[in-house]
């Protein structure tokens, strides 16, 4: 079974990595793609499209709608390739060697690939409970897709046993992860000549000053970190991510944006920690409009994903060592997924999916053989435990 797996989802691996689904864009090619090789094995699926209809969500049953089964979730958008140097088509599944190349093949089309391949032993097995399949979309810019997904999950599946959400642990179970709040800064000023500074504020000189407050804030999460809180940096994090502002050298800005992320271990509230800096915010705001009409500060939060709370001998994490065979630690990841979303909304989930999450993001990012055949092996306990 596990060879035919394996066999099974190398093209649809190669259909997948072929749609430019970077979260910019949309995935509705791929989300059709697999809406018709669904209905191909006779299984009916649900679209939950985002506002715009642009993107959208789908999940299925395969199986009996009754109580105990497993959801496989992923998400099907990618990072961006923009300015990275890859050594073969990102958009063009490719081996060398030992290790299969292309955007999202880790990150985390290889376990879609996987699920799907799976799906027409699944039907035809006839198993006494079902596998749900649940695939997301702007996993990558805050989770954002998921929560409208969840919801309907919550609604109308029969409850399951555990949730499984794939992104690349190497085939090793993760119990937790952090937290992530991400908050997008607007600073509009007033332009003049750059000589001439009293006439005017320069936005970036605002953003600057409120940058400086982050950084100030992310040394002090550094140096209250915990060195047994089991996550590697043991710390609450924060980082800006994007820059943009100014026009000229020798103009006063008018515009200047950033963006930063917090990610938080489970017990920290990032509202609490955000606060100081919200209040800074507001008082230059307060202070630049009181200079210039029609200047100021904006932070509007961008998207908060919960941290996935480690849950010791949990239904999900009890099932996914089984299947693995894992008997190490718990393990913990520094990144944020579904995951902390499925289980706010009460299932019992745990983290695994193959690949690693170091060949995440990167120019060449691989899967190796070796996981892959690991996550086939997955797949194909999972179904015998469900008959």
């Amino acid at each position: 079974m596990i060879a035919d797996l394996s066999t099974r989802a190398a093209p649809i691996l190669e259909r997948l990595i072929a749609f430019d689904t970077t979260s910019r864009e949309s995935n509705l090619a791929l989300i059709g793609y697999v809406e018709d090789m669904l209905a191909g094995f006779g299984v009916a699926s649900h679209r939950v499209s985002n506002d715009e209809g642009t993107k959208a969500n789908l999940y299925a049953t395969l199986g009996p709608a009754v109580p105990g089964g497993v959801v496989l979730s992923g998400h099907t958008d990618v990072v961006p390739v923009d300015g990275q140097a890859w050594s073969s088509d990102p958009w063009t599944l490719t081996q060398r060697g030992d290790r299969l190349y292309g955007r999202g093949t880790c990150d985390m089309k290889g376990f879609l690939a996987l699920a799907l391949a799976a799906a027409p032993t699944i039907m035809a097995a006839q198993l006494a409970r079902p596998v749900h399949l649940a695939f997301s979309y702007d996993e990558e810019v805050g989770c954002l897709g998921a929560p409208s997904m969840i919801r309907e999950l919550v609604r109308d599946l029969p409850s399951p046993l555990a949730v499984f959400v794939g992104e690349p642990t190497n085939m090793e179970v993760v119990t937790g992860h952090k937290g992530i709040s991400s908050w997008i800064v607007t600073v509009t000023g007033h332009e003049a000549h750059s000589s001439l500074t009293h006439l005017g504020v320069s936005a970036n000189m605002v953003a600057v000053r409120l940058m400086q407050q982050l950084a100030d804030l992310a040394d002090a999460l550094q140096q209250a970190g915990d060195p047994k809180s089991g996550f590697v940096p043991p710390h609450a994090t924060l980082t800006i991510g994007q820059i943009q502002g100014g026009t000229a050298v020798n103009i006063l800005a008018r515009h200047c944006s950033f963006v930063f992320d917090l990610r938080t271990p489970p017990g920290q509230d990032p509202d609490a920690i955000i606060a100081p800096f919200l209040a800074l915010a507001a008082g230059a705001d307060e202070a630049i409009k009181a200079q210039f009409a029609g200047t100021g500060v904006s932070v509007v939060r961008r998207s908060k994903t919960p941290c996935l709370m480690p849950d010791p001998n949990s239904t999900a994490e009890q099932l996914a060592r089984r299947l693995t065979g894992d008997n190490g630690p718990a393990r913990l990841v520094p990144y944020a997924a579904e995951a902390g979303q499925f289980q706010e909304a009460g299932f019992s989930t745990i983290i695994c999916g193959p690949g690693s999450i170091e060949q995440a993001h990167q120019p060449d990012e691989y899967l190796e053989l070796a996981q892959w055949a690991r996550g086939a092996s997955f797949m194909g306990r999972l179904i015998e435990a469900l008959r």
